[in-house]
């Protein structure tokens, strides 16, 4: 197991949920850590919440702009993982979305992440590695563009982890839990969304946002997995 003191992280969509824990995690591993986000209020706010608990830089624009990442990449040298959030959520079926947004939820989830993939594998350290964001439960038929685009990421990583060898790609599949994708939500509905997930879920409740990050750092740290897609969702996918 490869440790983080001093290793160099990118976490893309860094300033929230998922990706601020994932940093924080590192930051306690005693790693150097970089943050990406979009909106400037929000970024400042993560950054001065990371700088109390280590080594952290970053800068505020929208990773989907390839000329943005490009620059800020080719800036901030030689990277030993890179972090990719860059995704979203639909639900609706096939037939009953329009196409425009299972195309918009497709294009954000793996062409996105595509983008990124070739970008960041330029500037990636010996022995580092790239993970990205897939997603666990739902269904085709309720979460139609969503799946599409959580399956391509498994075929993307499948893909990467031979293209890159020796260094890695793996992706984590995270279920639905409470982060600040769903900051937008009625205090009252997000309940009502925790309480169901948790009674489809066989360890009946849904995750931390600390149990889902920990899935990062094990694949940061475990040299010998590529090309994985590690599913943290409390059995919910089985059943």
């Amino acid at each position: 197991m490869q440790t983080l003191q001093n290793k160099r992280i990118l976490v893309l969509g860094g300033t929230s949920g998922f990706g601020e824990e994932v940093a924080r995690q590192a930051l306690q591993q005693d790693a150097q850590v970089m943050i990406v986000g979009r909106d400037p209020e929000r970024f400042q706010q993560a950054l001065g919440r990371l700088m109390a608990v280590g080594r952290v830089a970053g800068q505020s624009f929208d990773v989907r702009d390839e000329a943005a990442l490009a620059t800020y990449l080719s800036q901030v040298g030689p990277i030993d993982h890179v972090v990719s959030m860059v995704g979203g959520a639909l639900s609706g079926g096939f037939l009953d979305t329009p196409l425009s947004e299972i195309r918009a939820a497709v294009e954000a989830k793996f062409f996105t992440n595509v983008m990124i993939a070739q970008q960041a594998v330029k500037h990636l350290a010996p022995g580092g590695s790239l993970i990205f964001t897939a997603g666990a439960g739902g269904h085709p038929q309720d979460a139609s563009g969503a799946i599409v685009g959580n399956q391509a990421i498994g075929t993307l990583v499948q893909g990467l982890a031979l293209e890159m060898a020796p260094q890695r790609a793996n992706a984590v599949a995270p279920t639905w839990t409470p982060t600040g994708l769903w900051r937008d939500l009625p205090t009252q509905q997000l309940q009502q969304n925790e309480t169901a997930t948790a009674q489809q879920i066989p360890l009946h409740r849904v995750a931390t946002v600390a149990e889902v990050a920990s899935a990062y750092l094990y694949l940061m740290q475990n040299n010998y997995v590529t090309g994985q897609v590690l599913t943290v969702d409390g059995g919910f996918s089985l059943v």
